[in-house]
């Protein structure tokens, strides 16, 4: 059952993109949201049969490489870790599936769009099952080649062009330390299985490896390494520049990569590699740093952004750094739990935006909507619930999962700690801020869109609308279902040995010892967030035209990001272009081609111009060229030598 989870949408996606022509649009959509649903069906079937067993099992499919001394099967590991992921990569996928058949109904290349999903489905799947690095590297490689094709689906765009490249190239760099990281992998411990890997890590805290002529800790390199991967996939601060371009794509790419899955892989690799993690100190200090700048970094952003995409975007670029400073303060459970529960409120909120796009005729910029909440009450309701999830507002689903990272974080009593949770509590702030200020400026006040859009303005269509009512459903419910399987009483039957937290770095049980103010502060700050928002955008909208007047150089550098994209456009696009050109003009036309096939030929065409000039046609030279021709032979024969 669970290969035919992980392999039903590969199969939907062959069908669709080889045979898409002979079935048909519908038959495309048929194919390839029946594989889903039945894969999110079998998912759950999968799942309570984790539940029921008391150790990881490992179904292996076959032999994939056996050569010097590296072997890797095709095999499908299934522990709560790796049954976590498939519940939410099969019922996200297959909401997002459904949902396509009405946001893409007026598209030329519906069977290539509905392949390109399931494809990507299959890559996630194969990357969240893998027993052994070989295998995650495929996956991991594989949702890279389906995010590529899926940004650039429409390519007859430049900046869908433009945005595709980007995610591919900083990907590459993100990916570049990953395969690092691997390698390393393999040369300190002669493996590549998890297992194996896993038992030898705590032997191996005192090894060394030589890097760039550093002597540094072998397992903190390899940990460091493997990280900057998840950096890339995850959109961490400075490998985070592809994710909100990403949104050249049409919505549902946005919501089912974007936000639910494939930018979740780093965090689930660091889970699943907390048995390494844990005995590496200084690398979780580093992706809790990391983990929590990133939080408050997007954050500033995201109240700046008019693109009501892009402001989701930037959210889901803040909520993964709270994924990832959970698992700097071994809170691995807690990442995961957010995780979760972000997967629902999350892609609600791109699929809710997509509602509103497809009411507006195409139009993002939140500049132009306004007061569309009686059009549209389905969608503004559901956006609510989002928001409300995102904002973690009790008693919705991101109250639990982001109030437990935040305990957590101050629980261990680290620096690193203290850290997260200080600029955690300022994120959760911002979050509620620009979350209220999309639904006032998308919902409330006087319509800003022209009289044409205005008149067009609907509601989406069933088809559309009935996936985000279960995604809903997982923003309100997720929570407290769930909160005490992943870091409440039942957690550590819940996770058995899918994750590793040594004792004394246990920071979810070290949370019970919070003051109450710690646990309530994160959420006075997103209720403080909400009425600035209604302040600002509702009973004063004065308010913020003043602010970014008066603080004009702060909002400019807010609005571009924090310039991110020039600097690198600076410091490596321009380069690059200029040594390129620098390589083609110089050393490929004029060494390489000019000394090579264009001086060959140049010489051999002049040759053969003065060597034409000897054909005269007339009898008498070639008469006398003979002679000349006859008297040299027989001198040669006739001089001694």
């Amino acid at each position: 059952m669970a290969a035919l989870v992980v392999f039903l949408p590969l199969l939907a996606a062959a069908i669709a993109g080889f045979f898409g022509r002979v079935i048909g649009d519908r038959g495309s959509q048929i194919v390839t949201c029946g594989a889903l649903v039945l894969s999110a069906i079998f998912g759950i079937l999968v799942f309570h049969q984790i539940m029921g067993q008391s150790a990881p099992q490992v179904e292996t499919l076959a032999t994939w490489i056996s050569a010097g001394g590296v072997d890797v099967a095709w095999s499908l590991r299934l522990d709560t870790l790796s049954g976590v992921m498939i519940l939410v990569v099969t019922i996200v996928s297959s909401m997002v599936h459904i949902y396509s058949i009405g946001y893409m109904a007026h598209d030329h290349s519906i069977p290539r769009f509905m392949s390109y999903l399931s494809l990507f489905t299959f890559f996630m799947l194969m990357l969240v099952t893998a027993n052994d690095f070989v295998q995650m590297f495929f996956g991991w490689e594989g949702v890279g080649l389906a995010s590529y094709l899926l940004i650039g689906f429409w390519y007859d765009r430049d900046t869908a062009d433009a945005a595709a490249i980007k995610a591919f190239v900083v990907n590459r760099v993100g990916d570049f330390g990953f395969a690092l990281g691997i390698f390393a992998v393999f040369v300190l411990f002669g493996s590549l299985d998890f297992g194996t890997v896993f038992g030898k890590a705590p032997a191996e805290t005192h090894e060394v490896l030589n890097f760039l002529g550093w002597q540094v800790p072998a397992l903190t390199l390899c940990c460091i390494l493997l990280f900057v991967g998840a950096m890339g996939k995850s959109a961490q601060l400075g490998l985070h520049t592809w994710l909100p371009d990403a949104m050249e794509g049409p919505t549902p790419v946005s919501a089912l990569i974007h936000a639910a899955t494939m930018v979740t892989a780093g965090v689930y690799m660091v889970c699943r590699l907390s048995p390494m993690f844990e005995y590496a100190p200084g690398a979780l200090a580093v992706v809790g740093v990391i983990g929590g700048t990133t939080c408050m970094f997007a954050a500033t952003i995201g109240m700046a952004q008019n693109d009501i995409k892009r402001v989701i975007a930037y959210s889901t670029c803040s909520q993964l750094g709270y994924m990832f400073f959970a698992a700097g303060v071994s809170a691995y459970g807690a990442a995961m739990f957010h995780l979760f529960t972000h997967a629902f409120f999350k892609a609600l909120l791109f699929l809710g935006a997509g509602s509103v796009i497809h009411a507006m005729s195409g139009e993002q910029d939140m500049r132009r909507m306004g007061g569309m909440w009686k059009k549209i009450p389905i969608t503004y309701v559901l956006m609510w619930i989002g928001s409300l999830s995102l904002a973690g507002i009790p008693p919705f689903a991101g109250f639990f999962s982001k109030d437990s990272i935040l305990a957590a974080a101050w629980a261990s009593e680290t620096a690193v700690g203290r850290y997260s949770y200080c600029l955690g509590t300022f994120t959760a702030f911002l979050t509620a801020f620009y979350s209220w200020r999309l639904i006032i400026m998308t919902f409330h006040g006087h319509s800003r869109a022209d009289h044409e859009t205005q008149h067009h303005i609907h509601e989406s269509p069933w088809v559309m609308l009935s996936p985000l009512f279960v995604l809903a459903a997982g923003a309100i419910f997720a929570g407290w279902l769930a909160d005490d399987f992943f870091v409440g009483a039942d957690r550590t039957e819940f996770w058995k040995n899918a994750i590793l937290v040594l004792p004394y770095d246990d920071s979810i049980a070290h949370a019970v010892h919070n003051s109450l103010f710690i646990d309530y502060l994160p959420l006075a700050a997103g209720l403080t967030g909400i009425l600035l928002a209604y302040l600002c955008y509702m009973w004063r909208p004065g308010i913020p035209v003043a602010a970014a007047k008066q603080f004009r150089a702060l909002y400019l550098f807010l609005l571009n990001k924090w310039y991110f994209d020039e600097l690198y456009d600076r410091l490596f696009v321009r380069s690059a272009f200029s040594l390129g050109d620098g390589l083609w003009k110089t050393g490929d036309g004029m060494v390489i081609d000019g000394l090579g096939p264009d001086g060959i030929s140049a010489a051999t065409r002049e040759l053969a111009r003065e060597a034409s000039k000897l054909q005269t046609g007339y009898v008498y030279h070639y008469a006398f060229a003979m002679l000349i021709g006859v008297v040299a032979l027989i001198t040669w024969y006739l001089v001694p030598r």
